[in-house]
């Protein structure tokens, strides 16, 4: 379990998130929602150990370990994955070298009998991958989500979700700035992966992306709290009401 309690964050001296308790068991799918500003990247960005979050209380745990008292890459290792709404571009370094090299880190924490593969077989795994969610060959050979697309990015954070496996996903506005025809097959991709072994938690602002991704819960995330949840049909409430009705 992905275990949450009365953790309070702040930005520049600002608090944003002021006492946040949610859990996320493996084989659920729970979406945040809320105004901008409510906290939600914040919230996302923090967990995954982003050093411009500042943690003011509460507690963190993943499978019983606490979250907080761990460094980025060992929470990557121990099975924490954030796909960024706004992923950054990497000058000279291809998306072959990045993706091996996470790969072989990733999977050399989990098993220390685990061989490295070279890139070669690499390729030859993650040809499926890039076909099942429409990703052009060259994609391999092309810097790190220098000069992607919208709609490229969001894809490659969704391969990367797939190619490491993790225990619990945070997908931040994953479904921003994609056209029906990406939306659909990044949806496709998220839906291939859920099971009784992965958590997810999808941040976003809009109701379509859950056409596609069923959630078992919705929750609504203002003024830095949790302030009311519900089931997949709370998202139609929201799209159709707005936020101001909930206090």
């Amino acid at each position: 379990m992905l275990k949450i309690k009365d953790y309070k964050v702040a930005v520049e001296g600002q608090e944003i998130l002021k006492g946040i308790n949610l859990e996320i068991k493996p084989g659920e799918v729970h979406c945040i929602m809320g105004p901008n500003g409510a906290g939600k990247t914040t919230l996302v960005n923090s967990l995954m150990g982003h050093p411009k979050y500042k943690i003011v209380d509460g507690e963190v745990s993943m499978d019983e370990q606490d979250l907080l008292s761990m460094q980025v890459f060992e929470r990557a290792c121990n099975g924490l994955f954030l796909a960024f709404q706004y992923p950054n571009e990497v000058s000279g370094v291809s998306m072959l070298n990045f993706l091996l090299a996470a790969y072989n880190s990733q999977m050399k924490a989990r098993d220390s009998a685990f061989k490295p593969l070279k890139a070669f077989k690499f390729k030859r795994m993650i040809e499926p991958l890039l076909k099942d969610l429409d990703i052009d060959a060259d994609f391999l050979d092309r810097y790190v989500n220098h000069g992607f697309s919208g709609g490229e990015k969001k894809k490659s954070e969704v391969l990367q979700l797939k190619l490491f496996s993790p225990k619990y996903a945070l997908l931040d506005e994953t479904d921003s700035g994609l056209d029906v025809d990406a939306l659909a097959i990044v949806s496709k991709g998220i839906n291939s992966l859920k099971s009784d072994n992965i958590g997810i938690l999808i941040v976003t602002h809009y109701q379509r992306i859950l056409d596609y991704v069923k959630p078992d819960f919705v929750h609504v995330l203002k003024d830095g709290k949790i302030v009311q949840s519900g089931g997949a049909e709370f998202a139609l409430e929201l799209e159709q009401k707005g936020y101001n009705w909930i206090s």
